[in-house]
């Protein structure tokens, strides 16, 4: 019914890359496990590639340096990839264990990613990278992007890990504003229905702030789920 690709010891703990056949979808899923939850199924994708398609559709630029927090299987960073006008793209993951997924091609996204010239897979803490100075990049630091794209924690008050937690407060949401260009766009995925605190709190640090709401068919349920996709911009 399964196997299991690779098995990792993190210091988040155990992590899992396996593929399941499914008998109530009647198909195979590449899955991705972190101790006992799941970070990320090829079952459910929709949402995932809506949070890059809508981040860049609210993007306005001729040319764009973009950054994603979190590469799971590859599926928003592949998305904000295919828009002509991305010239850098810098994915940054806090387990280099999904990297080398990517990188050895376990993962189908991997193929795309390591090839385009466009494209770096950065092993790095997200969070403390915006924490502390807003350092993203190592390789350019003081860097602006024009799209800061983010789906590492569940919801904004679901995170991985607690050190997560500031991110989401005004002072966090007021630190990637300042790690945009004029007119850039912050895009967030959520697990959840729309937060209307949290959604306050990102109107209040930047010039206009949405939540847009992506509905997808489960076929687990054979009815419909949703998840939630909070877009800012920042002042021109």
């Amino acid at each position: 019914m399964f196997r299991e690709i690779d098995v990792q010891q993190t210091p988040m703990g155990e992590l899992i890359l396996r593929e399941r056949w499914d008998p109530i979808a009647r198909q195979d899923l590449l899955e991705i496990k972190l101790n006992d939850e799941f970070l990320m199924s090829s079952l459910f994708t929709v949402s995932e590639t809506a949070l890059g398609t809508l981040a860049m559709a609210d993007s306005t630029f001729a040319q764009m340096d973009v950054v994603v927090g979190g590469l799971g299987l590859g599926c928003t960073a592949v998305t904000v990839l295919e828009d002509s006008r991305v010239r850098h793209l810098v994915v940054v993951d806090a387990l280099p264990e999904v990297i080398d997924w990517h990188r050895r091609h376990l993962i189908p996204a991997g193929a795309l990613l390591t090839t385009d010239d466009r494209c770096r897979l950065v092993h790095g803490d997200f969070f403390a990278g915006v924490r502390a100075g807003g350092e993203l990049d190592a390789e350019r630091p003081g860097r602006r992007w024009h799209a800061i794209v983010l789906d590492v924690d569940h919801t904004p008050r679901h995170h991985l890990h607690p050190s997560h937690a500031d991110l989401y407060t005004e002072a966090g949401l007021a630190r990637i504003n300042d790690l945009l260009h004029p007119g850039g766009v912050f895009a967030l995925w959520s697990d959840d229905a729309p937060d209307e605190d949290f959604l306050r709190t990102l109107a209040g640090s930047f010039r206009e702030a949405r939540a847009e709401v992506v509905t997808f068919p489960n076929r687990l349920t054979g009815g419909t789920s949703t998840a939630t996709i909070y877009l800012a911009r920042t002042a021109d």
